[in-house]
Formats: structure tokens, sequence, C-alpha cells
């Protein structure tokens, strides 16, 4: 199994990303996706995160893995903070923790953060994989009438250390 790339979302073929946005296990752990996620829901999906990219020189990358399109994730402006999301097709999970290194080198290393967010939905339960990572409670958050438990990782708390692989 080869590494997963970056690449941005406008090159992936739609059809990926709406089997990913519509996958049940997938939805169950996105609140905010309402109904069935469409061509149109799609295209408008791509140019906002396409939007966060030009408006603040980062936003999610399409993730892609033997030449296939196995979700999407990265930082991306949420209000004042800049967020960590990672949205996976299910057989691909187990690769979540490599990636939120990646994606938190690139804010701290790169953009020069001081601190970055993670939210869970109500649905995630285990928020192991975030404290092993070093990101601590940060009070909840609502979104579109949904609640978010929040947590916070700061700049300090950052182990260059455990970085075990690089951007592309």
């Amino acid at each position: 199994m080869t590494g997963v790339r970056l690449v941005r979302l406008p090159d992936v073929e739609p059809a990926s990303i709406i089997a990913l946005m519509n996958d049940p296990d997938v939805r169950r752990h996105l609140p905010l996706a309402k109904g069935v996620f469409t061509a149109e829901d799609c295209a408008r999906f791509v140019a906002a995160k396409e939007r966060m990219w030009r408006d603040h020189g980062y936003g999610p990358w399409a993730l892609v893995q033997d030449g296939e399109f196995i979700g999407w994730g990265g930082i991306q402006p949420e209000g004042d903070d800049a967020d960590l999301g990672l949205v996976l097709r299910p057989s691909n999970w187990g690769v979540g923790r490599s990636l939120y290194r990646r994606f938190l080198s690139f804010a701290f290393d790169e953009l020069q953060l001081e601190s970055v967010i993670a939210m869970l939905p109500r649905t995630r339960t285990r928020e192991g994989g975030l404290t092993r990572l070093g990101f601590v409670p940060d009070g909840e958050a609502e979104i579109g009438g949904e609640r978010f438990a929040r947590f916070r990782l700061h700049r300090a708390g950052w182990t260059m250390s455990s970085v075990t692989e690089t951007l592309d």
C-alpha cells in the first residue's frame, strides 16, 4: 500500500465525492449533511472548499491512495479558528492518524498557526485519537443547530517528533 497523496478537490471525479458523501456509514458522522448529496451539492461543496484556499491560503485536500479517492480533509477556517477535519471511506478509516499528523505539521510548521481545533459530533464518542495527538477539551460549539464537542491543540502542545510522514 502506497502513501496517501494530497490533491485539490477539483482534481477528483465528482462521482467519487458524491459516493463518499452519500455513504450511510460516513453520513452518520456528518450531522450537517441533510438529504441526498447531489451533483449540485458537490459543485457547491468543491467551490466552497476552493474559496477557502483562495481566501485563507489553506483548506481541505482530496485524499488519493493507490490512484483512488479515499476522502477529504485538512485544515479549514472555522470562524476565527482553524479546524482539523477528516472524512474517509469506511474501508480507509485506519489511515486517519497519519493524516492528522500530516495536517497538523502543515498547520504548525507551514502556516505557523497558534492553535487548531477539532470538533466531534455527538455520534463520535471516542476522542482518544485526538487526545493522543495532544488535543484537550475546549467546550462545545453549535453549528447549523447541531452540537459538537470542541478540542484544541496549541502549538506548544505539538510535538514535531511525532510526525512520521512529510507533506507531498
